[in-house]
């Protein structure tokens, strides 16, 4: 038999097991009387501490705890910031060890532990203080963090610094831009009065082309109304007659004005007014244009519990032992009955929407605002008095909704209409629907 054609399964692999337990964070080496211990026993706790916390916790965990021994030991909190604005791969978890065990009572350095390691064979140099290596670490962290935290101040500088333009300020430029041509058509009357032609600009298209809306065109307004108000003054030139009776500085800005226009005739300043004007109407149409596309903002349903928090109503009745149901039930019902306990009179509204399957869809059943209900059908929502009331009244509690069909029409009194207002004396019966 081929061995292609024996199916195998795969063996898998025995889940490894975290090595972050609780129990375990919780077995922390404790330093106690370390003074009486000697070189080797030292060496070995210091050794096994070192390899408990690297396999106990996370890198990252163990980050305070340096940043704690340096707040400890001379170090500002400028300089643990640059060392926080460092990757996290940055810091070494030795380094963060050994803060830890320092913290927890571990000596910087042991002559017991130094004189064991010289008594070992084949072992180099001496046991120094645990803190020279730390020390050398941390400064360059610091250097490195700090500069870090310095470029990242400039690049923060620099976004700050760049000028962002308001919407209305982009507007006024894209309104500016539009505006080129329209400027470049109204210069040709400054060179060509005769062969200018006030109606030979197609706004219509130039608007489309560059995008105009409303709020361009109310700019492009305002960039001409001055000028065409200019132009409308000069066809109510004052004679020199109105001139002579006018202060001194209003007639002086009228002959300013007509001798600053005197190459115009009457004709060629209508022709330019008559211009400006086919402007004016041309962004009118833009904004009245806008107006009449733009959508309805649709408004918020209101929730039933906002609906009925202003209306008023008897909650409880001891002498006709009623309680009202809860008023939230009437937005969307069919029918609503209603008892006023100070004139004895029941009532039923009538939805003038009825929702068949009872879904209160929008703008079907009953409604609340303030203290009177909406929604109901004028001719059909009656009330009649009842002359004995105890009686009645328990018969409309066990009547079924066959019964609640005739029950109006079998009391014998006259009907009113319903006026839809609630108030204190009124309880809410029951909703239908």
């Amino acid at each position: 038999m081929s061995l292609k054609n024996i199916k195998t399964t795969k063996r898998k692999k025995p889940r490894r097991s975290s090595r972050i337990t609780k129990s375990a964070k919780s077995m922390v080496p404790v330093w106690d009387g370390w003074e009486e211990w000697d070189g080797q026993k030292f060496h070995r706790f210091k050794t096994s501490s070192q390899s408990w916390f690297y396999q106990t916790f996370k890198h990252t965990e163990l980050h305070p705890h340096l940043f704690n021994w340096m707040l400890k030991n001379d170090y500002t909190k400028k300089d643990v910031q640059a060392c926080k604005a460092l990757p996290n791969w940055k810091l070494s978890t030795n380094v963060c060890i050994n803060a830890k065990m320092l913290l927890d009572g571990m000596p910087d350095f042991n002559k017991k532990e130094d004189e064991y390691w010289q008594s070992l064979a084949g072992t180099m140099g001496e046991v120094r203080p645990v803190t020279v290596h730390m020390k050398k670490s941390i400064q360059e962290w610091i250097e490195e963090g700090s500069t870090l935290l310095k470029n990242k101040k400039v690049e923060e500088k620099k976004k700050a610094d760049v000028y962002v333009p308001s919407i209305q300020e982009r507007i006024r430029e894209q309104a500016s831009m539009a505006s080129e041509d329209i400027d470049v058509w109204l210069d040709e009357f400054v060179t060509n009065k005769d062969g200018f032609d006030p109606k030979g600009f197609d706004f219509k298209r130039h608007f489309q082309q560059k995008g105009v809306t409303q709020a361009h065109a109310r700019k492009i307004i305002k960039f001409y109304e001055g000028e065409l108000e200019e132009f409308r003054d000069l066809l109510k030139i004052p004679t020199a007659s109105q001139l002579s009776k006018m202060d001194e500085k209003d007639a002086d800005w009228w002959e300013q004005l007509k001798e600053g226009y005197s190459h115009l005739s009457k004709k060629d300043v209508q022709k330019f007014i008559s211009a400006l004007e086919s402007l004016v109407e041309a962004c009118n149409y833009v904004i009245d244009t806008s107006k009449a596309t733009r959508k309805p903002r649709k408004t918020k349903p209101k929730s039933a519990d906002k609906l009925v928090e202003k209306l008023k109503f008897a909650k409880t009745n001891d002498k006709y032992k009623l309680a009202s149901i809860v008023p939230t039930e009437i937005v969307g019902a069919n029918e609503l009955w209603v008892f006023n306990v100070k004139t004895r009179k029941i009532g039923k509204y009538i939805a003038s929407n009825i929702d068949p399957q009872g879904m209160k869809r929008a703008g079907s059943g009953l409604s609340v605002k303030g203290t009177t209900i909406q929604g109901f059908h004028e001719e059909n929502s009656i009330q009649k008095t009842l002359r004995k009331p105890d009686e009645q009244l328990k018969e409309f509690k066990g009547a079924g909704k066959v019964a609640l069909r005739k029950f109006l029409d079998e009391i014998k009194t006259t009907d009113t209409k319903l006026n839809g207002r609630i108030n204190l004396d009124t309880i809410l019966l029951k909703v239908s629907g």
